[in-house]
């Protein structure tokens, strides 16, 4: 895996150990040589990741539009910002230009990413690794409802199967560079894989 997409919140939430989860993922990818593709924001935990990631020496690209440049406030020590024009551009960029993708503790739009790209990946739109870094369980109620989705037939066993879950920063980096898609599953392009 060359580059990772991060999602993670705009704010640090309530427990330190958040941030201290992103900075360690930060540091984890500049590491491994792993670039960094995220929101481009300066504040929250999306701040923490790259920050830590840039002071480790790592390589982070950041894709922002234009209307959230001052409210999440552009990081301007990035790699590489991109500033686009919409929300729909950020994460169509963000995942054209990643191998791989994660969720870090956040609110709503950060689920909203997750889930589209885990989407995009059941649908065989692509065949890149979805995951969520599970810091001091935030997602457990998440990871409980997934199953229970499951459990009353809205989602397969393999589909579940597609998002890794992991308490810990390296666990998961090594469980989204193993990951190998579901076979045999109809794509929208009517082939099967």
């Amino acid at each position: 895996m060359k580059r990772l997409c991060v999602f993670c919140g705009s704010s640090a939430g309530h427990d330190p150990a958040f941030a201290e989860a992103a900075a360690a993922v930060g540091r984890a990818l500049a590491e491994r040589r792993i670039t960094l593709v995220y929101g481009g924001g300066n504040v929250g935990l999306m701040g923490a990741l790259a920050d830590a990631a840039l002071r480790a020496g790592g390589e982070v690209i950041g894709v922002i539009p234009k209307a959230l440049m001052e409210w999440e406030v552009g990081h301007l020590g990035l790699s590489d910002l991109r500033v686009v024009d919409s929300m729909h551009e950020r994460k169509a960029l963000m995942a054209e230009l990643s191998d791989g993708f994660a969720a870090l503790p956040g609110g709503i739009g950060t689920l909203e990413e997750f889930f589209e790209i885990w989407t995009w990946a059941q649908l065989g739109v692509h065949h890149k690794p979805c995951g969520l870094l599970n810091a001091k369980g935030y997602y457990d109620p998440l990871v409980a409802f997934l199953d229970a989705m499951v459990e009353r037939g809205f989602l397969k066993p393999r589909h579940r199967s597609m998002a890794i879950v992991e308490r810990e920063v390296l666990p998961l980096l090594a469980a989204l560079e193993a990951y190998r898609p579901p076979e045999g599953e109809p794509r929208l392009n009517g082939r099967r894989t």
